[in-house]
């Protein structure tokens, strides 16, 4: 027997098996991947998820949270004026108007103060509003202020006509003993993109108060002025929530004998005001009644 070609003939089969052998594995390799591929590119794709835009709400004008804050719910307000004498001052005159159900005061402006770079004013006599010996008692003065938007003249990073107040600040200042004026520091409300501006909280503080920089018992006039400058649109400005602190803080108590409460309700000193003006437009009337009458008859004298 050969056994040598025997041997040779193991070998040729062994190393044909080896080969086919590799050949089925490659091929299954690459069915797998393709198979694989097939359903990876027939899946459908994760839907791509955008943030949720944040929705901007109006600004809400503030309540009263102090007893004793001077606020506008009667309409009347006998110790307010509007300062428009100065040079430099705006043009206007103050009413009572409500927003969003909050009534405040408005310094309603002509609509030149963007155009002219003019300041609203608004003077307060704090003597009309406080005793005398509360009065020497004050030593910090809190209000909410406001602005509006009666134009499209605001430019911003985005547009150029924006209905908007934009930065809403200004300062103020008081006459004090000795008819001196001390100049209160300035305040910044920020910026605001609607119509109306939110609250912005004003604080002054008569830092000398020790020096006499303040008030005392015997001022008839107490007036302090609140200011808005810097206006970048045409619109009105606006103040509410008075209050009148000591050096410790307390609120101090708004007197009542000036035509209402503190509350905005009348009182009885103020229904006696009421009362006086109407007999006052009575008597007036039937004056001039009278003085018809006496015409009439003369007519028909001269005629006769």
């Amino acid at each position: 027997m050969d056994y040598k070609r025997l041997i040779a003939g193991a070998l040729a089969f062994a190393m044909a098996a080896t080969a086919a052998s590799c050949s089925d594995s490659s091929s299954s390799s690459e069915s797998s991947s393709s198979t694989e591929a097939t359903e990876a590119a027939t899946e459908a794709p994760e839907p791509v998820t955008e943030a949720p835009t944040e929705e901007l709400l109006p600004p809400v004008p503030a309540e009263a949270t102090d007893p004793n804050a001077v606020i506008f719910d009667s309409g009347v307000f006998p110790f307010a004026t509007p300062k428009t004498i100065d040079d430099d001052s705006a043009q206007g005159e103050l009413e009572v108007v409500e927003v969003q159900g909050n009534k405040m005061l408005r310094f309603t402006d002509d609509g030149s103060n963007f155009a002219n770079g003019t300041v609203q004013k608004i003077q307060i006599d704090a003597a009309m509003l406080l005793s005398p010996e509360d009065l020497a008692k004050v030593r910090s003065i809190e209000l909410d202020a406001y602005a509006d938007a009666t134009a499209d003249k605001l430019a911003t990073e985005d547009a150029d006509a924006v209905k908007a107040p934009g930065w809403v600040g200004g300062g103020g200042g008081a006459n004090v003993a000795g008819d001196k004026w001390y100049q209160f520091a300035e305040w910044d409300g920020g910026e605001y993109n609607f119509d109306m501006s939110g609250p912005a909280h004003v604080q002054f503080k008569f830092l000398m108060a020790d020096g006499g920089q303040c008030w005392d018992e015997t001022m008839s006039e107490a007036t302090f002025l609140v200011m808005r400058w810097g206006a970048q649109n045409e619109g009105n400005f606006y103040i509410d929530n008075i209050v009148f602190y000591d050096a410790d803080g307390n609120s101090l108590p708004v007197r009542d004998d000036f035509g209402f409460d503190v509350d905005g309700t009348l009182i009885e000193n103020g229904d006696a005001l009421e009362s006086e003006v109407e007999e006052i437009e009575e008597e007036v009337q039937s004056e001039v009644e009278e003085a018809v009458e006496s015409a009439e008859e003369a007519a028909e004298s001269s005629a006769e």
